[in-house]
């Protein structure tokens, strides 16, 4: 879809099935060494999203897969038929913010004993048995955290974006800038605290143009609802006549 939509920009466009965190290696492989602009657009794509065999949907009747990259072997299946309780637990906890990990968990290891989880609505079926009544008819769908959770956790979403995030702004050139759109709070902490970090200190490295995120604004939500949770931070990288004065 990419290659068809960037296609009239011809050899300006180099496309690279990789993860950020080794975006480097493939750049010096064409030959850049520096950039005006930087895009972090993280998080699963609305393509995926959509498609039920993907998985990635509590909406939708499809495999228990979640892998961003199906060249990957590690799914949510996997992870959901095998981890001990605990660590199961502790995964849904961190990942999801989900206050009711244990019960969760819990739930998961009894029904496993039975029949392996191998759809997305067997898991929510799981869930749903698991919370409290109340919690089913939420604000939010009662699997969204527990979702949320098992596709960071499978896809490793955060291991490596403080250091990605570093790196980009040491490829900068001076006055570019890196933006990253987040979609959740723990990716949205990681940026903060990476960008504050990279522009403090004695020599610091990026001023911050973004002191809070950038949300959508209401008629973007009307036209597009995932926008809502979207989060922008954008940073420049210092030029060095800047360096060392407060952003």
């Amino acid at each position: 879809m990419s290659r068809a939509r960037l296609h009239r920009w011809g050899s300006r466009v180099h496309l690279v099935h990789a993860h950020y965190r080794d975006l480097w290696s493939h750049v010096e492989i064409v030959g850049e060494r520096s950039f005006d602009g930087i895009l972090f657009d993280l998080g699963v794509s609305s393509v995926q999203l959509d498609d039920a065999q993907r998985g990635f949907s509590f909406q939708s009747e499809g495999p228990l897969d979640m892998r961003m990259d199906r060249t990957k072997t590690q799914t949510a299946a996997d992870l959901v038929n095998t981890l001990p309780e605990q660590e199961l637990a502790d995964l849904v906890y961190r990942f999801g913010e989900e206050r009711y990990s244990r019960r969760i968990a819990r739930a998961i290891v009894r029904a496993r004993t039975e029949f392996p989880l191998l759809t997305t609505s067997q898991l929510v079926d799981v869930v749903r048995r698991a919370v409290p009544r109340a919690y089913r008819h939420g604000r939010i769908h009662c699997a969204t955290r527990t979702f949320q959770a098992l596709r960071i956790a499978v896809n490793r979403e955060l291991d490596d974006l403080g250091p990605s995030l570093t790196q980009a702004a040491s490829r900068l050139s001076p006055g570019g800038r890196v933006c990253v759109i987040a979609f959740h709070s723990l990716e949205d902490r990681i940026v903060k605290q990476t960008f504050r970090h990279l522009a403090s200190g004695v020599a610091p490295v990026l001023a911050l143009l973004t002191k809070k995120p950038v949300v959508a604004l209401e008629s973007e939500c009307d036209s597009n609802p995932r926008a809502r949770s979207a989060k922008l931070r954008v940073a420049e990288r210092r030029r060095s006549e800047d360096d060392g004065r407060s952003a």
